[in-house]
């Protein structure tokens, strides 16, 4: 594994730094970019670190520059990154469809043609990436919390259910709650890994959530004016939250739609919540 990288810029912000760098990943085959934003306080030691996975048709930028979340997170002392979310370039299967290919990586490990070769996610983000970033900056490994945006949402949740020792904090935006039982989820999850439903269920945050839910407390906040809720299916995820008896908040906010307009109205309150208990 290399833990290469370059820089592709720096600029100040809120008395830290946000970069965006790129590497060669042997996860995905390609050249990756992703954004660390790392506070003030970090050039004084190791912080604690909030992932934040973006959604479909993103690159590491939307939520670098939409969120809204370095002023937050400098208050708290918090790093935030902000990795890619799919494999691009000549070379890479991709689909005409919004949602299937480079943009929509599902954060799943792909196992069928054309996608196996490149479409990794699952892997880059939860060994390659924060292999990388733990050796490079000053983050601190046991304090690392994860969160993101509708299908972010969907893999900030499913990786918290899976490597509970290693993440101390949970929230989303709008998740693909039951992708097994959604359009947003069974095309890309049969595309990605086959007629084998077993294989899917890995991927979905009710099943989850059902079969081993969370240690801590999780956050979910979703707008109830939502374009998509149909494709989300957030009414499960509360339900198996309920039947579980989960620790934490399932908000329906009266109003908000998907856009990151939504996202940035909660953004503060996500990393207070994240800030509290990586602390």
């Amino acid at each position: 594994m290399s833990l290469a990288y370059e820089t592709v810029s720096e600029n100040r912000s809120f008395g830290g730094v946000q970069g965006v760098y790129r590497h060669p990943s042997q996860a995905t085959g390609t050249p990756m970019t992703f954004a660390v934003y790392l506070p003030p306080q970090a050039e004084h030691g190791k912080v604690p670190v909030l992932w934040y996975l973006s959604g479909l048709t993103c690159t590491h930028e939307n939520a670098m520059t939409k969120a809204g979340a370095q002023e937050w997170a400098a208050e708290y002392g918090m790093a935030l990154i902000f990795p890619d979310t799919s494999p691009r370039g000549e070379g890479v299967a991709d689909d005409e469809a919004y949602d299937l290919g480079q943009g929509a990586g599902f954060y799943v490990d792909a196992t069928e043609a054309p996608w196996a070769p490149h479409f990794r996610m699952w892997h880059y983000i939860t060994h390659e990436l924060p292999e990388l970033v733990f050796t490079n900056f000053p983050l601190d490994r046991d304090a690392q919390g994860i969160t993101g945006h509708s299908m972010g949402g969907h893999g900030a949740l499913t990786i918290a259910m899976t490597f509970p020792e290693r993440y101390r904090s949970v929230s989303a935006f709008a998740p693909i709650a039951n992708p097994t039982e959604s359009d947003w989820g069974r095309k890309q999850l049969q595309a990605y890994l086959g007629a084998d439903r077993a294989a899917w269920e890995r991927h979905d945050a009710t099943l989850l959530m059902r079969e081993r839910g969370y240690p801590g407390e999780v956050l979910i906040d979703q707008g109830a004016n939502d374009q998509f809720l149909d494709l989300l299916k957030p009414e499960t995820l509360a339900h198996a939250m309920a039947e579980r008896r989960q620790p934490g908040e399932f908000r329906m906010q009266q109003g908000y739609d998907h856009s990151y307009f939504f996202v940035q109205t909660f953004m503060a309150d996500h990393l207070r919540w994240h800030a509290e208990r990586l602390a």
